[in-house]
């Protein structure tokens, strides 16, 4: 099958190539025959009933410092591709969701990953309380008093922005830190909307896992070790990857979400597991498809590009 992708995200110039999930996307693509163009989501347009963007003509290879080729940017109509990748990183925000709106136009008739509706409508740190006895004690407030009382409750808390992304922002809360009313302000100050409070999961110190699901189906995992002294595991903020594999529980976890992804039309997602809890569903733009395809051996890329293709057909 020969396909027409546009790929939505970040500048490609600066992307690392041995970690960034959406390259080897492309690298898969092009392995397959398709034609991939590249835009930015600030080069999205509505006009006249037609969803357009500003875009080139992409070739990827797995060199260093010449890692792609664009050609000379053009408009491109969206609804004459097959599919449109929308990989740009968060922050979730108004931007994010206006081109969620747009892609939703020419979807399903051209398919995109995700579906943008159910993308719009599933923040990562919201989705997950759809399933609660899957996840800790969470709150998630804009009210002092909320706030304090769930602090009395749980005495070692998690912090983190509603909508933040990539370990910004998080705060380990310990019972004897005076800090706690002070961080409550600064989020108050710098945050329009609701922060959201979490019981401290001792087991993050074994490790956050990083659950790839395709379709709704487990695919791989891989295990992200916070450095000493930090309470994040984000490989970008000094987590470190290792090998891991699927416990029971991460597989009951799958279960019990994965007809919710199927159903919805979320066929690239990655969970976060630490102990028995789920805290994030992710999918906006998920990562750690190279780590996992190390570790074990697999490619995941290539599982993925296999059901992409078949919705198309």
């Amino acid at each position: 099958m020969t396909l027409s992708i546009a790929i939505q995200m970040d500048s490609i110039e600066h992307i690392d190539i041995k970690s960034d999930s959406t390259f080897v996307m492309a690298l898969e693509a092009e392995a397959r025959g398709y034609k991939n163009y590249h835009y930015l989501a600030k080069n999205l347009t509505f006009k006249n009933g037609k969803v357009t963007a500003l875009a080139n003509e992409l070739n990827v290879r797995y060199q260093e410092n010449n890692h792609f080729t664009l050609k000379d940017p053009e408009i491109i109509t969206l609804a004459n591709f097959d599919v449109v990748l929308m990989r740009q990183d968060p922050p979730f925000d108004m931007t994010y969701i206006t081109a969620t709106h747009l892609l939703e136009k020419i979807h399903p008739k051209t398919v995109v990953v995700n579906n943008p509706a159910e993308v719009r409508n599933a923040p990562e740190k919201i989705f997950v309380t759809e399933f609660p006895d899957l996840m800790p004690p969470t709150l998630i407030t804009r009210n002092r008093q909320e706030a304090v009382h769930f602090r009395t409750e749980y005495k070692d808390l998690i912090i983190k922005p509603l909508y933040g992304n990539g370990g910004s922002g998080i705060f380990r809360i310990k019972p004897n830190d005076e800090n706690f009313n002070s961080l409550l302000e600064m989020f108050e100050a710098f945050y329009r909307e609701p922060y959201i409070l979490q019981r401290y999961e001792s087991a993050v110190r074994n490790g956050d896992k990083r659950i790839i699901l395709i379709d709704g189906k487990p695919v791989g995992a891989v295990n992200r070790v916070p450095a000493d002294g930090e309470s994040r595991s984000n490989l970008h903020v000094g987590g470190t990857a290792k090998k891991s594999s699927l416990t029971k529980r991460d597989l009951e976890i799958c279960d019990a979400i994965g007809p919710t992804l199927e159903e919805r039309g979320l066929i690239f997602v990655g969970i976060d597991v630490i102990g028995n809890y789920i805290t994030e569903i992710n999918v906006t733009s998920p990562t750690c498809i190279q780590e996992i395809n190390c570790f074990n051996g697999v490619n995941i890329e290539k599982d993925l590009w296999d059901v992409i293709e078949s919705k198309v057909s």
